[in-house]
């Protein structure tokens, strides 16, 4: 914005702190069953295909819903929105606390998904519209970006040491008090706004953006798993085709659920692409090296989340070093060098051993959080101040929908060629072993499997097994680090040729916004 964009008071600032809070529990909800499937698979007895939905549903739903929702609050009012996200969320997390079998459990994960797409929307949009001056926006969108990596990074953490310390349950009823503690606050300070030029939501449109988010990420996940893959296809085919016809339909619409000619500006295209992948790069890296710690190094949740203390302190920071520093230098730069620091966290992988020190491991996801964070904190600012304050609503929910793709995206492409890789390498290993063909396709399935096989088989043959799965697993790591480390240097190149000219003191959307006209 201009210099006279009037400055943000007091009540502003204390009003973002209870907006990040609930952003804070949504996040950490996509990766706190980490930890806790083991606890859980001991008391309801989940088959694999359950475990997989009880950790799927959740970011499924929630990305399915986001663009939709974040329509629904333009239109009814945006702090109306969050407040009925925070009642849905809390009986979703009772719902969940209370669940006594696999798919009691699952539809309170698809509910959590369902009230945390209504919230998500608004908790970015309000900032957009309560910080108009841009450099107090900058540090606002900071703390957002912050609470968004943070509760990324501290699932596994609060998940590992919550059901340590005292059950599965207690990590879906420490939601309740945080949405009640928002059903009090936000009414007192958050300002209510909506978009007065919408005035009707397009059902079809609502449907179309389900589907094809559903269909494709369904899809990803499918076919990065090697199995169902004409399940895959297929549901790839679906959702690609729903989002051809969404886009379509949104250029015919008067007043279109999204406005997908956002994309024609540069700097929120450029900004959206390095938003998804930064968080790529993180989740995809917290998933494959938690199990590093858990199945070849042998800690436990709560000895693992220890070692991931100093990645959730470098995303906390991350965002403000950000903001300080892109006011000496232009954002593509800051984001770019940001980029480069993650590839460069993943490149730590290469000297990986079955026997290193946990701090490698620590050291390697504080960097990839440090440089992933500085990416997200930029890329949310740049995508929110290429649009006016009316359109915050859509800009938020795209810059959101990127955000659920990249953590789909981390986990299963990086997981994808993680298992892969450890697949391949054990199937060869113990075919030397000569062992019955059951046991070597267990073996080589997962690295968790195999340590119940060696556990089962013993012996000299038993030894072997560990041996070759522990190898296995660690060059997995090394060849998932590298692919980790290039996609983050593609996305550097990326953000350097798009996002150059964004300086930070100039009004974006004031630059672009003839390029929206209809």
């Amino acid at each position: 914005m201009n210099d006279a964009a009037p400055k943000a008071t007091a009540r502003s600032w204390i009003g973002l702190a209870v907006l990040v809070l609930p952003l804070l529990l949504i996040t950490i909800d996509g990766t706190v069953l980490i930890l806790g499937l083991p606890a859980i698979s001991a008391e309801l007895s989940p088959t694999g295909v359950e475990q997989l939905w009880m950790l799927d549903v959740y970011s499924l739903v929630l990305a399915g819903l986001l663009v939709a929702m974040s329509t629904v609050g333009d239109r009814f009012g945006r702090r109306r929105n969050l407040l009925i996200g925070a009642v849905v969320f809390a009986a979703a997390s009772a719902t969940g606390a209370l669940a006594t079998s696999p798919w009691m459990l699952i539809g309170a994960r698809a509910l959590l998904g369902v009230g945390g797409a209504i919230m998500m929307p608004s908790t970015l949009s309000l900032v957009r519209n309560m910080f108009l001056d841009r450099q107090q926006r900058r540090y606002a969108m900071a703390a957002w970006a912050a609470m968004a990596s943070v509760g990324a990074a501290v699932g596994p953490i609060v998940g590992g040491w919550v059901i340590e310390t005292f059950s599965w349950q207690a990590a879906f009823l420490m939601n309740i008090p945080v949405m009640l503690l928002l059903l009090i606050l936000g009414p007192l300070l958050l300002p209510e706004s909506r978009n007065p030029e919408l005035h009707k939501i397009d059902i079809f449109s609502v449907v179309l953006s389900f589907v094809g988010m559903i269909g494709v990420v369904y899809a990803i996940k499918t076919l990065t798993g090697g199995k169902d893959t004409a399940l895959g296809i297929a549901a790839l085919v679906v959702g690609v085709t729903a989002i051809a016809l969404f886009v379509r339909r949104q250029l015919t619409l008067s007043a279109p659920l999204l406005d997908v000619r956002l994309f024609k500006v540069r700097y929120f295209r450029g900004a959206v692409i390095a938003d998804l992948l930064s968080i790529f790069a993180m989740v995809g890296a917290l998933v494959a090296l938690i199990q590093y710690l858990q199945l070849v190094l042998s800690l436990n949740p709560l000895q693992a989340s220890i070692w991931l203390i100093p990645q959730a302190i470098f995303a906390a920071t991350a965002a403000f070093v950000a903001a300080v520093v892109v006011k000496r230098l232009l954002p593509a730069y800051v984001i770019t060098a940001g980029l480069l620091i993650a590839a460069i966290g993943f490149g730590l992988t290469n000297f990986l051993s079955p026997s290193s020190s946990p701090a490698l491991i620590a050291a390697s996801l504080a960097l990839v959080s440090l440089g992933a964070g500085m990416g997200l904190a930029l890329s949310n600012d740049i995508i929110m101040s290429s649009v006016k304050p009316e359109r915050a609503g859509q800009a938020a929910a795209t810059s959101e929908t990127a955000y659920e793709i990249g953590t789909t995206l981390g986990t299963a492409v990086l997981g994808g060629i993680l298992v892969a890789w450890y697949t391949r390498v054990v199937t060869d290993g113990t075919d030397a072993l000569d062992l019955p063909a059951s046991v070597a396709e267990r073996a080589s399935s997962t690295m968790a499997e195999a340590l119940l096989v060696a556990a089962e088989v013993g012996g000299g043959d038993g030894a072997s097994i560990l041996e070759i799965a522990e190898s296995a697993f660690t060059d997995a790591i090394i060849v998932t680090g590298i692919a980790g480390a290039g996609i983050m240097v593609l996305t550097a190149i990326w953000a350097l040729v798009t996002l150059r000219g964004a300086a930070a003191n100039k009004d974006l959307a004031a630059e672009h916004e003839n390029e929206l006209a209809p």
